[in-house]
């Protein structure tokens, strides 16, 4: 197995940073103050949510019953930093790179592929992909409003909580809120667990704490964060050489630290309590023979090495083990890191094939593993991201909005250039296996001309948050009364599940 990646960030970054903040402006620096005040509202927000009181049940005339479930574990697949569907899962026109090649006739980079669902067809880096395609229901017509400046933070959060920011209160991240409604699978098993991300020193920690996070619901349905999953089996082992019974007594005087803590007085009764439950449930997996789970290096080699393609991989493994273990709502990312990874400004086609080649096997194993054991039915796995792609040259002059003004750029004079790096909300692609959703099924349809909008069946994260709720037994509607105010897990209860992607 490969060693983790330990590199920080900011050596794989300088130079990628140091071009994109060449051509800072007067533009840039308000956009740089708007970032600033973002940051203080989420933080205001999220103290704020440490002295709220208990959520409580709202009137049952304002909450519908709960659904019945068709899965009990939900695996979030996040391709963070902007995956292009014209270059994964919604192929257009292709052209290979040439210099001189028109912008306007870069609208895939890749060809496609034949997939296992007939005319269907998808990006060719995700060979694996394409042959089990016929187990997913594959929605193109996912859609996101434009949030403007702040675009990656403001999107992530608003994806992974439903709500735009900033918000009065501290909102839960989805997984939360399924922790919270459905309560744990395993009761030894964190019922939420966030795989493969890093929260300090990738260059937007706070942006991303604000919505790793279970906001007013209280600690005990945070997230288990393991950013290296090969280290997981480590973050759930006493330390070496110390006995049950050793470990117990200093947790127990962890505990009352905590609560002579002066800092206590910063927290309401409910926080503190949960808190402490969330301590509790801690102990009680590093006491038990379930956090075996956690460790990868018990698969066997044929195993180990079909999930190795880097972290994201090794995740997929994670994911699938924990699954198996009874963790009820499980995210695997690709780590989010400005300017690497999916979050394409530069050199946009070679990147994205270096995440093919990441996501594709694992991708493929996790499905086929949990099909055969039995478990596809029973689990939902979401592959989405904050948005998609168009073409557009950066790094040269007259590439952003505001040279355009005065420079066109309109053909692709170099490599680095060559690529889907251009923000794009208006159609993006979910793929969903198992579940109780459809197999073999597409849901919606893109413009195959620029610009790639949604024209057919748009579905807006109010409308798949309600999806994957209600195929997770939770109805969009339900919600808690938190500081008097009703707060629902979908956008002020208005998602509407969409019934034509479920199995009859």
């Amino acid at each position: 197995m490969k060693s983790p990646d330990t590199k920080k960030p900011g050596r794989d970054i300088t130079m990628e940073r140091r071009l994109m903040r060449q051509s800072v402006t007067d533009s840039d620096a308000s956009e740089f103050e708007q970032r600033r005040e973002f940051l203080k509202q989420l933080t205001a927000a999220s103290v704020a949510a440490l002295g709220t009181s208990a959520p409580r049940a709202l009137a049952r005339s304002r909450v519908a019953e709960n659904p019945s479930p068709t899965a009990d574990t939900c695996i979030l697949l996040w391709m963070g930093g902007g995956m292009a569907a014209p270059d994964t899962f919604d192929p257009k026109h292709y052209e290979p790179f040439r210099e001189g090649l028109p912008v306007a006739d870069m609208v895939s980079t890749f060809p496609s592929i034949e997939t296992s669902l007939g005319d269907t067809r998808i990006c060719s880096g995700l060979p694996e992909t394409a042959r089990i395609l016929d187990r997913a229901t594959l929605i193109r017509s996912a859609v996101q409003p434009d949030l403007g400046s702040i675009l990656h933070s403001r999107h992530q959060y608003h994806w992974h909580t439903g709500y735009v920011p900033p918000q009065t209160v501290a909102c839960p991240h989805l997984g939360s809120w399924i922790a919270r409604f459905r309560g744990p699978l395993n009761p030894v098993i964190p019922p939420f667990i966030n795989i493969g991300q890093r929260l300090e020193g990738v260059g937007e920690s706070e942006e991303l704490k604000a919505f790793t996070t279970a906001g007013f619901l209280g600690s005990e349905f945070g997230p288990l964060n393991l950013p290296f999953p090969d280290q997981a089996a480590v973050a759930v082992r006493p330390p070496e050489g110390m006995t049950s019974e050793r470990f117990s007594t200093r947790n127990r005087f962890y505990r009352q630290l905590i609560d002579k803590s002066p800092q206590r007085r910063f927290l309401g009764d409910y926080q503190q309590e949960s808190l402490l439950r969330a301590l509790q449930n801690a102990d009680r997996l590093l006491s038990s023979e379930h956090r075996k789970a956690f460790d990868i290096s018990l698969e066997p080699q044929e195993s180990l090495a079909a999930y190795d393609t880097g972290r994201f991989g090794r995740g997929c493994l994670l994911a699938r083990r924990l699954a198996e273990a009874g963790a009820r709502f499980i995210e695997v990312t690709t780590e989010y890191v400005p300017f690497l990874h999916w979050d394409t400004h530069a050199n946009g086609h070679d990147t994205v094939a270096r995440m093919h080649s990441e996501i594709d096997a694992p991708i493929a194993r996790l499905v086929r593993d949990l099909e055969q054991r039995g478990m596809l039915d029973r689990t939902l796995i979401v592959i989405a991201s904050e948005f998609s792609r168009d073409a557009l040259i950066e790094g040269v002059p007259g590439s952003s909005a505001r040279d355009q003004a005065t420079e066109k750029v309109d053909r692709v004079t170099a490599r680095k250039h060559y690529g889907l790096h251009r923000h794009f909300t208006g159609g993006t692609s979910v793929v969903m296996f198992g579940g109780g959703m459809k197999r073999g099924f597409v849901y919606g349809k893109t413009a195959d001309q620029r610009p790639l909008i949604a024209i057919e069946n748009p579905v807006s994260i109010p409308d798949l948050h309600a999806t994957i709720l209600t195929a997770m037994g939770v109805s969009p509607q339900a919600g808690l009364d938190i500081e008097g105010r009703p707060f629902y897990v979908t956008n002020d209860g208005s998602g509407q599940a969409i019934g034509e992607v479920f199995r009859a």
